[in-house]
């Protein structure tokens, strides 16, 4: 039953345009009277290139604060960072409920006790097909194949209809660990009628079906029943899939599993306590590494995306306390990077190999499948659902457009075009995108969180690519210079372009600059500041090509 008013709206903060920082809103009733729930909150991974400092990104959620009275929980699809991470450092910002199933509620509870201080989050466990009536939503949580236990998609039924928010999908029929994706339940919601589906653009540009996490686990079996020596496999910490397949294949070839690296471990013991280790060996901690015959290891190890404190990362700068690797050793890397995590990777890879270790790559073999549907899985899933709008989201503007036009070649009446921060109507009428609300990246910056607008991290981007000069200079009540300046150079290259030394032409400045001023213009600091700090920038940049950030100090003494 509806009242007057009534609208049922979605609204993207995260994860629309970009990979990672997933986190949308559903709201229902009207535009002063919502109720609302949250989909996900998740982080993303920030490039050392344009963001020093800074390693992780969160959703802006200043919009949901704002209407945090109204927000009824946060429902969880699965355990990805890009869908989890975000909750230790802005669930406070809200302190509703958190719903999850067994395995991603016990993974962001251990998480959580690995974060010094972090708040205790009210975290609810949802049963597998488990069902939600939270105020004018009934949400039921629809099981679905990807590359982390108990993923789902959601049914979202309202008054004026049902929303299928797919979250993280693919087919695979044959998962190692994990769901399905079952063409009876997406049936069931097509027949039901589905008003508009909100789906996983990732895949879209890509032809064809996924191949089977099955398929990846025989590969690896025969990779390491091959090789000669010792064998490491990285791979996607969460992948318990990918996990148990490597566990397998170790057993068959009589060799026993040891993981490094914490998110590791972490993940280890809670697929073991869920039951997706079941029957197979422990899995030994690093410790055991050096204990063990060459031939008869294989290590897990952390790193897959070129992370500089993960365990690979270490292992191939030769770095790492209890794990090293010798020519004729094989290393796996059972993952594709990131976007914008290629350089990273290739560094580790291109250390390994002048190491003379051997790397498999998914370039040359199959130990790697995407969690996320190609063209041919999509098709299946708008055919079974028959859905009157599609939303595209989770991928970058080009997945993004791709997808908007594939989803109009399926027969869908109404494609939007969302980014993160559109408010868009759903029902009733036509859909549309109604408003903007404030969205955008709030950053982690050591233990500090910093918004889009601070200024560190432009600051920080300037100082990477010109350097900073300092300048302490001392001078009486009178004006008059009191000992030499001090002056320090860092980030600049020691000579100019003519070979002349670039501290000599600072000292040279300072002095004829001081020199040039009146003495009462000497007796005002600011004066004294702006005009040292013009001269060096400007003879600095005549003599380097560019114009250093310049710290000038005036002491009066």
């Amino acid at each position: 039953m509806t009242n007057k008013g009534d609208e049922l709206v979605f609204v993207p903060l995260g994860g629309v345009g970009e990979i990672g920082m997933n986190a949308a809103l559903y709201g229902f009733g009207p535009p002063k009277g919502r109720k609302w729930i949250m989909v996900d909150l998740g982080m993303g991974f920030a490039s050392e290139e344009h963001m020093p400092g800074v390693d992780l990104m969160y959703p802006d959620l200043s919009f949901a604060e704002e209407q945090r009275d109204n927000i009824l929980a946060i429902l969880i699809t699965h355990g990805h960072e890009d869908h989890i991470g975000a909750l230790g450092e802005l669930w406070p910002r809200l302190k509703v409920p958190v719903y999850a199933t067994r395995f991603t509620k016990n993974l962001i509870e251990t998480r959580r006790q690995g974060e010094p201080g972090a708040a205790k989050i009210d975290l609810r466990e949802v049963p597998a097909d488990g069902r939600l009536n939270l105020g004018p939503f009934a949400v039921e949580y629809v099981p679905v194949a990807h590359s982390i236990p108990e993923s789902n998609a959601l049914a979202i039924r309202t008054a004026l209809g049902l929303v299928l928010h797919t979250g993280d999908w693919k087919l695979d029929d044959t998962p190692v660990a994990g769901n399905t994706t079952s063409e009876e339940a997406f049936t069931r919601l097509g027949e039901e009628g589905v008003l508009a589906i909100v789906c996983d653009s990732t895949n879209v540009t890509r032809e064809g079906r996924s191949p089977s996490e099955a398929d990846v686990a025989a590969h690896l079996t025969e990779l390491i029943r091959n090789a000669p020596h010792r064998v490491a496999v990285t791979t996607f910490a969460s992948n318990v899939a990918r996990m148990r397949a490597v566990a397998e294949a170790a057993k068959a070839c009589g060799r026993e599993v040891v993981a490094v690296g914490r998110a590791m471990d972490r993940v280890i013991d809670v697929a073991r306590e869920c039951g997706y280790l079941d029957g197979l060996p422990a899995i030994r901690g690093a410790e055991a590494y050096g204990y063990l015959p060459r031939e008869k290891v294989v290590a897990l190890l952390t790193g897959s995306q070129g992370e500089p404190r993960a365990a690979l990362s270490r292992v191939s700068r030769d770095e790492h306390p209890e794990i090293a690797l010798s020519p004729g050793d094989r290393v796996i890397f059972s993952s594709r990077a990131i976007p914008g995590n290629e350089r990273a990777v290739g560094a580790i890879i291109n250390d390994l190999i002048d190491a003379g270790i051997e790397v498999v790559t998914d370039r040359t073999e199959l130990v790697h499948v995407s969690g996320h549907p190609r063209r041919d899985e999509l098709a299946a899933m708008y055919r079974w659902t028959k859905p009157r709008i599609a939303v595209p989201v989770h991928g970058e503007p080009l997945h993004l457009a791709e997808h908007a036009t594939f989803a109009r070649k399926q027969g869908v009446e109404q494609v939007v075009k969302a980014r993160n921060g559109t408010l868009i109507r759903l029902a009733p009428g036509e859909p549309e995108i109604v408003t903007h609300v404030k969205s955008g990246r709030i950053y982690k910056d050591g233990n500090v969180l910093v918004g889009a607008a601070d200024r560190a991290i432009p600051e920080r981007r300037k100082l990477a690519s010109t350097g900073i000069i300092s300048i302490a200079i001392a001078l009486d009540r009178n004006g008059d210079i009191k000992g030499e300046p001090s002056i320090d150079l860092m980030g600049l290259p020691s000579y100019g372009r003519k070979g002349e030394s670039i501290i000599d032409i600072v000292g040279d400045v300072v002095e004829r600059t001081l020199d040039g001023l009146s003495r009462g213009k000497r007796r005002d600091s600011e004066a004294v500041e702006n005009a040292v700090d013009r001269a060096i920038r400007s003879a600095v940049n005549e003599a380097w090509g560019k114009k250093p950030a310049c710290h000038v100090m005036v002491v009066e003494i």
